[in-house]
């Protein structure tokens, strides 16, 4: 069963209209960073709210991010720019679109798009835990075709070693 389908089934039966959980990039050693709050309503829609102070405002190849500076690499959030659903009543898709990154060394002066984070989303043991897949964030430069909400396909993303990356991991609790 997916995470939506259980998350939302939970809220409804307890007569929760919405929850707050936390959201969490970590590192190979444990290490964790808030970045976000997530606000699901008992209907699977969903809201986030990101955590400003966790990040710094860097202006790379001629545009803004907000950047996780980290001891070699930085993490900048992409907002996803097209129409996203945000409901997880079916699946953690548009969740997942909600938490695109690049990733670039920290004494690099620009951004090389083929470095998209994706982190691939499932519910485990009543968290939502994420795996860092890599992607070319170039196949998102052009708007999807009409009606495409999920333009983004399995071949798109490649597993990542999470050994070569500072923050390998999502979780939500």
């Amino acid at each position: 069963m997916k995470y939506g389908l259980i998350l939302t089934g939970c809220l409804m039966a307890t007569g929760v209209v919405a929850e707050e959980r936390q959201v969490y990039l970590e590192a190979q050693d444990g290490t964790r960073v808030q970045i976000a709050t997530l606000i699901l309503a008992g209907d699977g829609t969903y809201s986030v709210r990101m955590q400003e102070a966790a990040f710094t405002n860097h202006f790379l190849s001629m545009r803004p991010f907000k950047c996780l500076e980290g001891p070699a690499k930085h993490w900048c959030h992409v907002p996803y720019p097209y129409e996203i659903a945000r409901d997880v009543s079916a699946d953690l898709t548009d969740l997942e679109y909600d938490f695109l990154f690049l990733w670039k060394g920290a004494g690099e002066y620009g951004i090389n798009m083929w470095n998209g984070v994706y982190y691939d989303l499932s519910e485990q043991d009543g968290f939502i835990v994420g795996t860092l897949h890599e992607m070319d964030m170039n196949l998102l430069a052009a708007p999807p075709d009409a009606g495409e909400l999920r333009p983004l396909k399995a071949g798109d993303l490649h597993e990542s070693d999470p050994d070569s990356h500072w923050l390998p991991r999502m979780v939500i609790e």
